[in-house]
């Protein structure tokens, strides 16, 4: 089985993929279909795209959380940090490996993997 894609919505896509990319991302802007203009990009072939919320959504599902190994892990700690992103946990190594915990712009929790 492989994760072949996966949808984040959120009520402002610009701040969303503005943080996603400071990991590292690297986003196109697109629709297809009857589907609404949103962000697609391609991680070792998972396809994350980043949506406006739902007619039915009023805020984002915070309660999702991401966890990704990062290329350059060391330089995405710093943009973050630059960037004054919210760190739960600070770079430590652990039984999982050596990460770190943020906060996205909506709230999510991304635990974030040096590789």
């Amino acid at each position: 089985m492989k994760l072949k894609l996966l949808v984040i919505r959120t009520p402002d896509m610009q701040r969303l993929v503005d943080f996603y990319m400071l990991l590292g991302f690297s986003f196109d802007y697109h629709k297809h279909g009857n589907s609404p203009y949103h962000y697609s990009a391609t991680v070792d072939g998972t396809v994350i795209e980043v949506y406006p919320l739902a007619k039915s959504q009023v805020e984002a599902d915070i309660d999702l959380r991401l966890g990704f190994e990062l290329d350059d892990f060391d330089k995405a700690i710093l943009l973050l940090k630059e960037a004054e992103a919210q760190f739960i946990s600070e770079p430590v190594q652990t039984d999982f490996g050596f990460l770190a915990v943020v906060v996205d712009p909506d709230g999510r929790k991304l635990e974030l993997y040096r590789k």
